[in-house]
């Protein structure tokens, strides 16, 4: 398996954002998961933030993980990829300036690409992780992480949550980052295509990104490739997928007998979930 140099993978990455289609991006979360991918030949692959928390952590996905670890991982795949791998950079782990810190560091770690979302992290007290930040906070942010980039060739691709906002919202949004430099545009909460096509009709000759978590109303790549759709994230079902045959081994050689538990299950069972949602109510009001 030949291992392609780094700014040959971004320059591929950046191959499919200019195509006319879309692809399937593998969920991968180590180094043995990215070999996987690229043997499968898929196109592309990312490394989730929520994943990433998991697997280093055993942590939920509340902006735990710091960027030390985040990049660590990525470190460890990018050594040995063989495809683009994306990274989700979260909030880019603080301000601005974080952001420009964070460009730094993924870019040595060798990743063809990274999202930065608008979404406000960690929340502020007593509310939910689903806020977003200015605009103006947030088109900064993206200017600041170009500005961060060495390599040219290293995709920046803004992230914003439809569902929190309305249809001209997110096209204002869309519109902001696309003129403060980004790459690509990645969304996530489209309900169905009716929703996606409202947005796209007014952003001609964007690249797109869509988190779908295998949405089925969004399940037609011809059509969202119509849609200026080139990578679609259909969720991380191969690390629950993992995480449940590990269990399921583990507990053969016990002798214990199959269990009827599901990946997310044991994920909120093994996880340090039950311990940060006691103190998230505890010290932060977090209302679930």
């Amino acid at each position: 398996m030949t291992i392609a140099s780094q700014h040959d993978l971004r320059r591929q990455f950046r191959a499919l954002l200019e195509s006319r289609a879309c692809y399937d991006a593998a969920s991968v979360f180590d180094p043995m998961s990215a070999r996987i991918a690229g043997d499968l030949h898929f196109e592309v692959g990312i490394l989730g933030g929520s994943v990433a928390a998991l697997q280093v952590l055993a942590a939920p996905d509340y902006a735990l993980i710091t960027l030390s670890e985040f990049v660590e991982q990525a470190t460890r795949i990018g050594r040995v990829a063989s495809l683009p791998i994306i990274a989700d950079a979260d909030h880019g782990y603080g301000n601005a300036i974080n952001a420009m810190r964070t460009v730094a560091e993924l870019e040595r770690a060798g990743v063809a690409a990274l999202t930065l979302e608008d979404t406000l992290l960690p929340p502020k007290y007593g509310h939910k992780t689903t806020d977003l930040i200015p605009l103006d906070e947030a088109v900064g942010k993206i200017r600041a992480a170009l500005e961060a980039r060495i390599d040219p060739q290293l995709s920046i691709i803004a992230r914003t949550n439809a569902e929190q906002l309305t249809v001209e919202e997110t096209i204002e949004r869309a519109k902001a980052y696309q003129a403060a430099g980004a790459d690509g545009i990645c969304m996530i909460g489209i309900k169905d295509f009716e929703h996606l096509e409202s947005i796209t009709r007014h952003l001609p000759d964007t690249p797109l990104m869509l988190i779908t978590y295998g949405n089925p109303k969004l399940r037609d790549m011809a059509r969202l490739a119509e849609n200026g759709v080139r990578i679609v994230v259909n969720g991380h079902a191969a690390y629950f997928a993992a995480i449940k045959a590990t269990y399921d081994c583990l507990r053969e050689q016990r002798g214990v007998g199959p269990s009827d538990l599901n990946a997310k299950e044991l994920c909120t069972k093994y996880s340090t979930l039950d311990e940060y949602r006691v103190w998230a109510r505890e010290f932060m009001n977090v209302q679930e």
